[in-house]
């Protein structure tokens, strides 16, 4: 399935652009005059390879979710098992990526990739959540009460990868088969008619094995790609440097192999996450990234295919340094810069209106021609 959905993935349609470039020149406004979202809006089209593109409609948000060995090397204040706690509030519709996606009418979907804590399946008693607000972390829910709440899948490659400071996160089979899961979710959320699929993430750890991947494949130093993540002490900070180093001294991955990589220093999230990346490629289909832990998966995913660059949106300027390294590396301007470091696809859902109203332009907007306006 990787191969294949590799080999699919095409550059953007250079007609098309050529076509949208005209059409922004005709538009009854001065050329240039809406910045940044004039390039996306033919960068769209060349994805498409029609203008207009379609608009960005039934917006769906992934969240790939899975723990990392590498917390036991104390990267993070976090216990481990709020991972699947969370997934408990997403769920349950009580986190901000789900406060986000309803004022945007995006869908959820919850991918457990490699949780390492097992996940109930009877969903809780709703009377009980309304009366005790703690519950929404005592249980996970694999089934929402809402049928069209947010839903679970469940695709567990294994219980959360090992130490990577110890030996490789992942084997490459089980790199490989979280990324073919990002690649059917991908094509399972097109298929139920997505337009544009949004990229979320949890996981307790996560952003020291996405310093990993920055560092590899933009080749930056350790501390230039690690950031405080949920907004750790000096002396933490300068731990998960220091982890970091030690993973990427002890493995030397080849940025030219990118599943080999993944296994080496990537968490399962990760993995997944290029592979919803290649699959949105490979469907023709805009990806609006997230934070860190998208953006580094997104190097991944360009390492695989280069042309999947076409298909990224990057969504906003993550607070993690690294962040800023990987985007500089995919030539991808952020629509946004509020200073998140959440993750869970929040960036990106406040962004989508910034690509849907850049599309919505071409569709729109007169030229001066029908609008009877003079040019200059």
């Amino acid at each position: 399935m990787l191969e294949s959905t590799v080999a699919a993935i095409r550059p953007l349609d250079e007609a098309a652009m050529t076509t949208a470039r005209e059409l922004q020149g005709r538009l009854t406004k001065p050329a240039g005059s809406l910045g940044a979202l004039e390039p996306l809006s033919v960068r769209l089209a060349g994805l498409a390879g029609t203008c207009p593109p379609p608009l960005p409609d039934q917006a769906a948000v992934a969240i790939f979710a899975g723990d990392h060995g590498v917390h036991a090397q104390g990267v993070s204040p976090w216990p481990q098992e709020v991972t699947a706690q969370m997934i408990g509030n997403f769920l349950a519709g009580g986190a901000v990526v789900n406060a986000f996606a309803r004022q945007a009418g995006a869908s959820v979907t919850v991918v457990d990739v490699g949780v390492a804590t097992p996940l109930s399946a009877t969903p809780p008693d709703p009377a009980a959540r309304a009366a005790d607000p703690a519950a929404l972390t005592a249980d996970v829910v694999a089934t929402p009460a809402d049928p069209d709440g947010p839903r679970l899948v469940v695709a567990n490659v294994r219980a959360g990868t090992r130490d990577m400071t110890v030996t490789a996160a992942l084997t490459r089979d089980e790199a490989r088969a979280a990324v073919e899961t990002g690649i059917r979710v991908a094509g399972d959320l097109v298929d139920g008619g997505a337009g544009i699929l949004l990229t979320g993430d949890m996981g307790i750890g996560n952003t020291t094995p996405a310093a990993a991947l920055v560092a590899v494949f933009t080749g930056v130093d350790a501390a230039a790609a690690t950031g405080r993540g949920t907004g750790v002490d000096d002396e933490t900070y300068e731990r998960k440097v220091a982890v970091v180093r030690a993973a990427l001294a002890r493995h030397a991955p080849d940025p030219t192999d990118p599943l080999g990589v993944l296994a080496a220093v990537g968490g399962l999230e990760h993995a997944a996450l290029a592979g919803l990346i290649l699959g949105a490629a490979a469907r023709r289909v805009p990806v609006l990234l997230d934070g860190v832990i998208a953006v580094s998966a997104a190097l991944a995913a360009a390492a695989f295919a280069p042309d999947a660059v076409g298909a990224m949106v990057a969504g906003h300027r993550s607070a993690e340094p690294g962040a800023t390294a990987a985007l500089r590396h995919l030539g991808l301007d952020p629509l946004i810069d509020l200073g998140l470091r959440l993750g869970e696809g929040t960036g990106a859902l406040l962004a989508l209106p910034v690509v849907t109203g850049a599309v919505r332009v071409l569709h729109e907007v007169a030229t001066f021609d029908s609008a009877g306006v003079a040019e200059k």
